[in-house]
């Protein structure tokens, strides 16, 4: 495990210490398991737009083939 020194706006500190207690669970705990949520949230954003431009790539090339095979047609 790694130790990390961290700087929180005031705000969020205390609204972070609310929640904490309520909970219950340590402040350690509740910061690992969000920074964790916020890492999935962003893979999967990253993955959604990498899944899209590949998917417009292959849409062209789609249209390419098929604008070939269009032309295969006509001559036949």
């Amino acid at each position: 495990m790694k130790n990390l020194s961290l700087k929180l706006e005031d705000e969020i500190f205390q609204e972070t210490e609310k929640i904490v207690l309520k909970v219950n669970k340590n402040r350690n705990r509740y910061i690992n398991e969000a920074i964790e949520f916020y890492n999935r949230l962003h893979k999967r954003r990253l993955l959604s737009k990498q899944l899209s431009k590949e998917s417009k790539m292959l849409a062209n090339d789609s249209l390419e083939v098929l604008a070939e095979f269009e032309k295969l047609n006509d001559e036949n």
